[in-house]
């Protein structure tokens, strides 16, 4: 083997003559991880272009943190898919032991001299640091809450004053609409032991310190320790548009696959992530209590990602009455109100989502407020390409039952933005290939709500729709025709979904201008649930991965001379 600088094994290209070249190198082990270790030269100092540290592929059963060790193996530039940024890695062969207790790596400060740069800059910093050294310094926020795996999220100070983003009161972050590529610091914790629970807007309250490292297309620090935080208290909101009399008012929530089935492992596709128990999980509680709580039992919800009967198995039911039963049961035993429920089943396997799964949009009402218009009910989209493999719009009329008016709601679920590109990507970062199904699956939408506003039926198109408020999609949706009301809300309150520690929207709610123009219309969104964190490792009960979105609309027919 040739013995070779990590700086120069780095310093090489994908597809270079060094790629599965046999080498040894040396560094002292900076992380453990599950599936190998880091390495990082000592007594270097970076040069700002190429890394001095690497990823070695192999048993870490006989390193511990702080070995200078010789390494021996192969390059390799290993890609996680078909888009995957490559990571440079060795595969280990063999390993010798050079000092229990190397020299000591210093890390390199993550902070707004390094980050505070447009957006190509910083790809190339970062690809730069791979595999380096780096700290998270103590008193950033914590942008996103904990999840199941250990992942967290920062915001370092300057993120809080500056133009790439608006800071919302608890302390998440909304990139604006020209920096919605933007990318947060972030680290995982390997031992749950020392992983804890944290909010939006907790405070780190010491260094977090680990290697640069690539995973699940992005950045973020792999460490070895526990840390401390200060907590940040986070209110659940609840609605002032309560249901009253020549008004509906109609919540939008995302159900996350509910089903009330445990799946059979020998019955679904991936027994590691198909098989779950909502009902012993608590996740039919929590939305109950949502409805309850929250939203102050509307008139309508409009319901996405319900499963059928028998969850993520993959069979040929389709049917969701059980699902549905079991969810206004719940309601019923909690706040003595028996909710109905409507939906048209998709053919098996035909709408996408979880494989099994069915997931379709559905509707509860309370029949003592309102009455399901039974003709209405239709999905939009069956022969449509751009519904192929996706969930179909589900549409129904709501006669409010003291004053006969009517609203139709649309409620909708758009292609997902899973296909997207990271913004790491070597090709096209950040190119969504399914927002031009989402700009076709709206125009379809746009042309059934025009219908409507011709006849002067009062609409609301509401739901999951993958995009937010400045995109093709949603442009594609009001056209000079609609409102979305998500605009009548304050800047640092439009969110109901956290990605990777961006605050952004995906649900929104439209309705016809005029009922925008004669203030027929209110909107809030009832923000919690998205910003408190879980314990990792453990089970959660969040009921959805969104935030709620209710309207209130008042049925009455436009004034002479409005606007429709």
């Amino acid at each position: 083997m040739s013995t070779i600088s990590i700086r120069d094994i780095q310093g090489t290209t994908l597809n270079s003559s060094l790629a599965d070249t046999k080498v040894t190198t040396h560094g002292v082990v900076t992380a453990i991880l599950r599936k190998g270790f880091y390495i990082q030269t000592p007594n270097t100092e970076w040069d700002g272009k190429s890394s001095d540290a690497i990823f070695v592929f192999g048993d870490s059963d006989k390193i511990s943190l702080g070995n200078w060790v010789q390494i021996g193996g192969e390059v390799i530039d290993y890609c996680k898919h078909d888009n995957a940024k490559p990571v440079t890695q060795i595969r280990l062969r063999t390993f010798y032991l050079i000092e229990e207790t190397g020299p000591k790596i210093q890390s390199i400060p993550l902070n707004e001299a390094l980050l505070n740069k447009p957006q190509e800059q910083l790809v190339n910093t970062l690809n730069s640091l791979e595999g380096m050294l780096v700290t998270i310094p103590a008193g950033a926020r914590f942008s996103a809450p904990s999840n199941n795996f250990g992942d967290y999220v920062c915001g370092l100070p300057f993120h809080y004053d500056c133009e790439q983003f608006i800071a919302t009161n608890e302390g998440g972050l909304i990139p604006r609409a020209t920096h919605q590529e933007a990318w947060l610091p972030g680290f995982r914790v390997r031992d749950y032991c020392d992983a804890i629970a944290v909010n939006v807007g907790d405070t780190l309250t010491c260094d977090i310190t680990g290697p640069l490292h690539f995973r699940a297309d992005s950045w973020q620090v792999a460490v070895n320790q526990s840390f401390k935080i200060k907590s940040n208290s986070i209110s659940i909101t609840e609605t002032t548009l309560t249901p009253s009399g020549n008004t509906i008012s109609v919540l939008t929530l995302n159900c996350f696959n509910l089903d009330r089935h445990i799946e059979r492992e020998h019955k679904v596709k991936e027994p590691r992530m198909d098989v779950d128990d909502d009902w012993g999980e608590g996740r039919f509680v929590s939305l109950a209590k949502a409805i309850i709580e929250q939203a102050k039992l509307p008139d309508v919800i409009a319901l996405q990602e319900i499963q059928d009967n028998d969850g993520a198995e993959i069979t040929g039911n389709v049917d969701a009455s059980h699902t549905y039963r079991l969810l206004i049961s719940v309601i019923k035993n909690l706040a003595d109100v028996r909710y109905a429920w409507a939906d048209i089943p998709p053919e098996a396997g035909a709408d996408g989502g979880q494989p099994g799964g069915n997931i379709r949009n559905g509707f509860l009402y309370n029949p003592a407020r309102v009455t399901l218009d039974q003709k209405s009910l239709q999905r939009l989209g069956e022969n449509a390409p751009s519904y192929k493999d996706s969930r179909k719009p589900l549409i129904a009329t709501f006669i409010e039952n003291d004053s006969q008016q009517a609203l139709t709601v649309i409620n909708v679920h758009l292609a997902s933005k899973r296909e997207q590109n990271s913004i790491f990507s070597p090709v096209a970062p950040g190119f969504d290939a399914r927002e031009s199904v989402r700009v076709e699956q709206a125009k379809l939408i746009a042309s059934f709500a025009q219908k409507l506003n011709s006849q002067k039926q009062a609409y609301y198109i509401t739901g999951d729709f993958n995009d937010h408020e400045h995109s093709a999609t949603l442009a594609t949706l009001t056209n000079d025709t609609n409102t979305n009301l998500l605009f009548t809300l304050p800047e640092n309150e439009r969110y109901d979904y956290n990605h990777r520690g961006k605050l952004q929207v995906l649900m929104h709610g439209l309705v016809p201008n005029y009922l925008h123009i004669n203030s027929q219309a209110s909107y809030e969104i009832l923000h919690g649930n998205e910003l408190k964190g879980v314990n990792p490792g453990e089970t959660s009960d969040k009921p959805s991965d969104h935030a709620y979105v209710i309207a209130k609309i008042k049925l009455a027919c436009p004034t002479a001379g409005s606007s429709l």
